[in-house]
Parts: C-alpha cells; structure tokens; sequence
C-alpha cells in the first residue's frame, strides 16, 4: 500500500520565481509537472508591456527616411509603435515554439525520451527571465532616456553601443544561455556536455546574428 501512497502524493507545480531563486528545482519540477498556459500568458503581458515602454522612447527620427516626407512622419512613427506593441504577443509565442520544436528534433536524435509539452513549458519559463529583463531595461530607459535600442544590462548599453555584437553580450541573454544548458540536462536528461553546448552554439548564433545585422547599413 505505501508505493500506491507516494505515487498519489500531489507533485508540487514549478513557479515562475522558481526560475530565479532555485532553478534546478523548477526545471525537475517541470519535467515531473509541466505548465504551459498560465506562464506563456504572464510572459506575453510582461513583453507587450515592455513592448509598449520601448514604443515610448522611440522618435521621429528613428523611422525618418528618405522616401518619408514631413507630413506622413508621424503616421509612420505611429504605425510602428503599434507594431511594436502588437509584437509584444507574437514574440514569445513564437520564441518558445521555434525554439522547442528545435530541441525537441534535437533532444530525439540524442535518444531523449522528453515530450514536447515538457520543452514548451522549460522554454516558457526560460523567456520569462529574458521577458523580464527586457521589461527592466525599457523601465530604466524610459527614467533616464536612453534609445529605443539600448539595453543598459549589455555591454553594449555601458560602453555607449546600441546594437551590434556588443549589444548582443547582455547579462539575461546570458543567463537564459545557462538556463538552457540547466535545463536541457534536468528536463531532457541530456548529458551537461551536451546540454552545454547547444546552449553555448545557440548563443553564439546569436552572437553572429548581431554581426551580421551590425553590417547592414543602419543596423549598428
């Protein structure tokens, strides 16, 4: 009878703050007990607000351009700044999706047992902590005024860079990296070796992205 006991013993939920105070306990509770839908909307609210705080330092000249006149200005900036509050839904939606179906081709080929739902939901509370860092830096920058672009917890934002790779060196981009490496071994029972270095490749695609971007003309 006492096996049968344990196993209906109630396995407790993985919390969001969890992510930040004990994070290997939230990913094993995770892969015990995974949540999707309750997180992904907190996630969603703290991006579309951080969203709308980086709307807010946008300017004119942010959007000027030379097949822009005088007059349709405003409406541009406008409709961007709409834009950008509108894809404060779809990012981390689409974040975790892509970023799930992309470990999960992974984590198979590895020969993990992990489910989808289980990655979905290590991923949603991984895009928490880069969601609130993100809301973090447009809060400081609307207090003391920085560009749209800047986010003060990169290395970027302290040397004056607004984009660019240096922009792409940022402290909860950082930690997210490591989160993912954390969990990749505790959900996906992959080995730490390998959990970290998917993790550090992702980064450093990342990384290349910014480069990349940096050689555009205007991205820098």
């Amino acid at each position: 009878m006492e096996p049968q006991v344990e196993a209906n013993v109630k396995q407790p939920a993985p919390s969001l703050i969890g992510i930040f105070t004990s994070p290997i306990e939230t990913f094993e509770r995770i892969r015990k007990k995974p949540k999707i839908w309750v997180p992904l909307l907190i996630v969603t609210i703290i991006e579309v607000v951080a969203m709308w705080l980086m709307s807010r330092l946008m300017k004119p000249s942010d959007v000027a351009g030379p097949g822009i006149s005088e007059q349709d200005l405003d409406m541009v900036l406008a409709f961007t700044k709409y834009t950008m509050i509108g894809s404060g839904v779809l990012i981390p939606i689409l974040t975790v999706l892509i970023s799930s179906a992309i470990y999960l081709a992974i984590t198979k080929i590895a020969g993990s047992p992990v489910t989808f739902r289980q990655l979905f939901s290590m991923n949603t509370y991984i895009v928490f902590v880069t969601s609130v860092g993100h809301l973090l830096n447009m809060i400081i920058g609307n207090l003391i005024g920085t560009s749209y672009e800047t986010h003060v917890t990169s290395l970027g934002g302290l040397l004056g860079k607004d984009t660019g790779v240096l922009g792409a060196i940022e402290v909860f981009t950082i930690w997210s990296t490591i989160l993912t490496a954390i969990g990749l071994h505790k959900v996906a029972g992959l080995s730490k070796w390998l959990s970290w270095t998917i993790a550090i490749i992702f980064f450093l695609i990342g990384i290349l992205m910014a480069l990349l971007g940096s050689m555009i003309p205007g991205g820098a």
